[in-house]
């Protein structure tokens, strides 16, 4: 039988989406030409690990579809992005949100998208996964203290009445 959401889920999943959107806003130079970081990989791990697979995932569809429709995501992005949910979601699905494993699902997530960019591309997997190791290693450090504070903000939100009777 498939569960309804309810009104504060469909909130609380729209709530992820803006905030996997607005954190990929933000690009922070690495210092190699096209390697810029998102500040949405370890955001997108931390709501995978915090709220699940499922809430996690449709999030991320639903941020795909918006910067897809407002132009600013191509085909290739959404292409990349849906790889690297898909691989992070399925590896804290099978072995669980412990450190080590939100500690390297954003990396595994990213090699595993640059190869299938790579195969869609008919281009070199190894350029782009150069590329791409600055911005692995700046997720791998920063996913915990992520996770950390999602935690907090789930816990503390979770635990108020109010906020689930509003909704």
């Amino acid at each position: 039988m498939i569960r309804k959401f309810s009104t504060y889920d469909l909130a609380q999943i729209s709530l992820l989406a803006c905030l996997i959107i607005v954190s990929g806003m933000f690009k922070i130079p690495t210092g190699f030409p096209g390697s810029e970081f998102q500040l949405s990989a370890p955001i997108a791990v931390a709501i995978a690990a915090v709220y699940g697979f499922k809430r996690y995932f449709l999030a991320g569809i639903i941020a795909s579809i918006i910067l897809f429709l407002l132009g600013i995501h191509s085909i290739l992005n959404v292409e990349i992005s849906l790889i690297f949910r898909l691989t992070v979601g399925l590896l804290i699905v099978l072995f669980g949100a412990s450190i080590p494993v939100i500690v390297l699902a954003g990396p595994i997530g990213t090699t595993i998208a640059r190869f299938g960019l790579a195969f869609t591309l008919g281009t070199p997997f190894f350029p782009l996964l150069v590329l791409a190791i600055p911005g692995m290693v700046i997720t791998a450090v920063s996913v915990y203290p992520l996770t950390k504070m999602l935690h907090t903000i789930n816990r503390k939100v979770a635990g108020n009445n109010h906020v689930k009777n509003v909704l």
